[in-house]
């Protein structure tokens, strides 16, 4: 079943129906929410197997800590492709920028967080789409209330385990565009990168250590599902 619905986000026809400008931009303003929702799920695994207190003590599995602290270096501070350094959030908000998509949506509900408004208030006050607002809700319950191994399912099959695929297909369609996306084609082509021969790899090694070879087929298929819908949402409204 998992292999169907894998196959089915993978052949979805949004990716060949970015053509055009401004279906690129609808897609990155709705888009961004899971570039920045994905951290979450990463803090949440930050938390269950680093110590981040200030009173230090050795954690039970180093090299648990190790996966976790390789995968948050490249997230939080990869190599911008200019010589300097810069989260993947941010190197998105710099793509966005440079083809014209709006960024007023992300920019509104980070500013409403500093400001330490409520995550749902904050989300229910944004012009986005109701599937777009929907994936980031359950992304977040995992994070703040799922078990360990919940979390770390749904960040291997929701995410390392699927964007180099994902984001291969929409490379392809990149140059259809006719505008300047060098700073996207970076995103996507340093993600497909990383995710493929570093970041999936280890992601698939901390779910075993944390779900202890438990059957997650339930927590593949509702990360897929989930994302599915995110990807109709947007098809949609192009």
């Amino acid at each position: 079943m998992s292999q169907e619905l894998r196959s089915k986000l993978l052949q979805h026809p949004l990716y060949s129906s970015l053509q055009r400008i401004d279906d690129l931009r609808l897609f990155m303003r709705e888009h961004v929410f899971a570039v920045w929702d994905f951290m979450s799920l990463l803090k949440r695994l930050q938390r269950m197997v680093t110590c981040s207190d200030i009173l230090w003590i050795p954690t039970p599995d180093a090299s648990l800590v190790r996966f976790i602290n390789e995968i948050l270096l490249g997230e939080e501070c990869d190599e911008d492709g200019r010589g300097g350094y810069s989260s993947h959030f941010e190197l998105y908000l710099a793509a966005m920028d440079e083809v014209g998509a709006d960024t007023r949506p992300i920019r509104v509900f980070i500013k409403l967080l500093r400001k330490q408004v409520p995550v749902d208030q904050a989300l229910n006050s944004l012009a986005i789409l109701p599937t777009t607002r929907q994936f980031v809700q359950s992304t977040l319950h995992v994070a703040m209330y799922g078990k360990p191994h919940e979390v770390a399912a749904a960040f291997f099959y929701g995410r390392e385990d699927l964007i180099s695929d994902m984001f291969s297909r929409f490379i392809e369609a990149l140059p259809a565009n006719g505008c300047c996306v060098d700073r996207l084609r970076h995103y996507l082509h340093r993600h497909v990168e990383l995710d493929k021969n570093e970041h999936g790899p280890l992601a698939k090694r901390l779910l075993e250590a944390l779900s202890d070879f438990r059957d997650d087929g339930e927590a593949e298929a509702s990360a897929i599902y989930l994302r599915i819908s995110l990807w109709d949402g947007i098809l949609h409204e192009i």
